[in-house]
């Protein structure tokens, strides 16, 4: 199915969602009494769009390809550099969809979640996060999308959660909604399929997600938009939704060294991001892809000012405190680029060096302000390099500033 432009260029014909009423019964009493006393639903039936085209209108496709040959320069400015800016920005990445969903923590404790401490729950998350979105870039990395690559990111996501672990990788088996009662779907925001509806429909997905003749950032936001309408698990579907936008530009070629952040945009225009949603559910594409475009350019324009320090600072290290050739100084910088956050036994390693010798390298590499221990301990201490950790912070400042204006 093809669609039309009108003459005042506004594209049409994309499906809206239908919808059924379904019975309902809360399966633990709670909330008010109109929320016990609930007995059916309206949920939501997605179309099945593996098959559709679609054609944005022209100022919206002016914007994805705008966007595309941003996030493109920045890809290329990460080549050579790739596996320590690859974990940068994808920590970024993760770190900004958590902040989305309200999961929120400071860059010291999101570097101890890093070296295993699971002290904060929401750092922990972070960290969770990370590891799925870097599972599913990698999984479809020339590659194609199936059901089993969704699910593992989502196992690596939830598997630690002490409320959500049961369901990790699973399809969801329940009716779930979005917004309104605690206890029951009623004033819900959106209520997705019934949970019968979700493998069909989650296969029809990867089916739309796997062509090669959509333009790239169309086809990554209507299949975010689409999952975000499936909701296919019970939870973490915003966070494994936005690693499927990274996914579909590393499986169609427009990145292959690094992981553009435009989750910081979305975060800038949080309410915006979840209205172009419910335009989608209306049969509107044109808004959600027209803000994942500007979110991405501005994520990609402000990135390359990013991967430029990053890619600087081992030189610059080395200029300031000029370490003898076979040193631990001269070993532990490099090891702290690649790694950020080393626990004690790591830099050991790394340093090549006696004991004596690395802690001594750990101390003028603190002096210096390069590195910061953050536990805090005596034993099974940490440190990480905190001018990079500092550029995680800056980099998300920045682009919601630049989405902000």
């Amino acid at each position: 199915m093809s669609v039309s432009i009108d003459r005042k260029g506004a594209a049409e014909a994309w499906p809206a969602h239908a919808v059924e009423i379904l019975p309902w019964r809360q399966q633990a009493r709670g909330g008010t009494r109109a929320d016990r006393m609930m007995s059916s639903v309206e949920a939501t039936i997605p179309p099945m769009i593996a098959h559709l085209d679609y054609t944005p209108p022209p100022s919206v496709a002016v914007a994805t390809e705008q966007a595309i040959l941003a996030i493109a320069q920045a890809d290329t400015d990460a080549d050579g550099h790739s596996a320590a800016l690859s974990r940068f920005m994808i920590r970024s990445e993760s770190v900004a969809s958590s902040k989305i969903e309200r999961i929120t923590a400071t860059s010291v404790d999101y570097a101890k979640a890093l070296a295993g401490n699971r002290s904060n729950a929401s750092a922990t998350s972070m960290v969770a996060a990370s590891t799925a979105l870097h599972g599913l870039v990698t999984s479809v990395d020339e590659e194609r999308f199936d059901l089993d690559r969704v699910l593992a990111a989502h196992r690596a996501l939830m598997k630690d959660d002490p409320l959500e672990a049961a369901y990790a990788g699973r399809l969801r088996d329940m009716q779930n909604w979005i917004g309104g009662s605690d206890h029951s779907p009623r004033d819900a925001l959106h209520v997705p399929p019934a949970p019968e509806r979700v493998a069909a429909l989650m296969g029809d997905l990867i089916a739309f997600l796997n062509r090669d003749d959509i333009p790239v950032m169309v086809q990554a936001a209507i299949g975010h938009a689409q999952f975000e309408s499936i909701h296919a698990f019970t939870d973490g579907n915003g966070r494994i939704g936005r690693a499927l936008v990274s996914a579909v530009l590393r499986r169609r070629g427009v990145t292959r060294n690094t992981v553009i952040p435009l989750a910081s945009g979305l975060l800038a225009r949080r309410e915006d991001y979840f209205a172009t949603l419910g335009e989608y559910r209306r049969g509107r594409p044109d808004a959600v892809i027209e803000l994942f475009a500007r979110s991405a350019r501005a994520a990609a324009l402000c990135s390359r000012e990013t991967i430029a320090r990053i890619t600087s600072m081992p030189a610059e290290w080395k200029a300031e405190l000029r370490p003898r050739a076979g040193s631990a100084v001269a070993a532990l910088i490099p090891a702290f680029y690649d790694h950020p956050v080393m626990a004690a036994s790591e830099i050991e390693q790394r340093s090549g060096s006696s004991e004596q010798q690395t802690y001594k390298a750990v101390n003028q590499l603190t002096e210096a302000g390069f590195i910061q221990e953050i536990t805090g301990r005596k034993r099974d201490r940490v440190w990480v390099a905190s001018e990079l950790l500092a550029e995680l912070d800056d980099l998300d400042r920045r682009i919601q500033s630049s989405m902000a204006d």
